[in-house]
This record gives structure tokens, C-alpha cells and sequence, in this order.
């Protein structure tokens, strides 16, 4: 089965920093697109960071220069390195994998997420 573990998340106060990882399994890694997601309290589900199977990658202009997202697809894994972190960064981060064959064929699979918390 299918199976995305998210860890790295915790406390950190703003301007600090915080690396979180997506371990995949059930999957042919290297075929997919992975992302990371964020849910703040109130807020909708928001796209952070994504990166192609080839490397390319997409953030959101909120994390554009703060946030890095990389890929080992030896180790099957996503990483996201958040620095300079803001309160608003808090919430729950999800991992995502994503591969679309044709417009009738796609496959979508996410973590349970982890929970990133700025404060002082």
C-alpha cells in the first residue's frame, strides 16, 4: 500500500528554522510529482512548494526565498527546509504525491501531516 510519513515538525520560534521529510513507500518514487501542503486553523489547504519529477520546482510567493523544497529519490523522500519561519507558517504540513497519466488517470495520495509551530 501506499504510505507517506511526514516527520521533522515541531516548535521553533520566528526567524528560526526547521527541516521536514516525506518518506514514501507503494510507490515508483521517481515517477511522481511531490508537493508540500499547508492547513493553517481557519484556512483553507494552501500549496507551499512542489517539485517535478525532473527537479523542477514551484513555491508559493509566501515562501519564494524562505523555503526550499529537494528530493532523494535514492531514498524515496521529499524534503522541505523552511528558514527565516514567520508565525504565519504555522499549521499542519502535508506531503503529497502526485502523478497524472491522462486527464481519466491520475494518481493522488497525502500524509497525515505534521504540525509546524512558530512562536516565541
Amino acid at each position: 500500500q501506499v504510505q507517506l510519513v511526514e516527520s521533522g515538525g515541531g516548535l521553533v520560534q520566528p526567524g528560526g528554522s526547521l527541516r521536514i521529510s516525506c518518506a514514501a513507500s507503494g510507490i515508483i518514487f521517481s515517477s511522481y510529482v511531490m508537493g508540500w501542503y499547508r492547513q493553517a486553523p481557519g484556512k483553507q489547504r494552501e500549496l507551499v512548494a512542489s517539485i517535478t519529477q525532473g527537479g523542477t520546482t514551484n513555491y508559493a510567493d509566501s515562501a519564494k526565498g524562505r523555503f526550499t523544497i529537494s528530493r532523494d529519490n535514492a531514498k524515496n523522500t521529499v524534503y522541505l527546509q523552511m528558514s527565516s519561519l514567520k508565525l504565519e507558517d504555522t499549521a499542519v504540513y502535508y506531503c503529497n504525491a502526485k502523478r497524472i497519466r491522462s486527464p481519466v488517470d491520475w494518481l493522488n495520495y497525502w500524509g497525515q501531516g505534521t504540525q509546524v509551530t512558530v512562536s516565541s
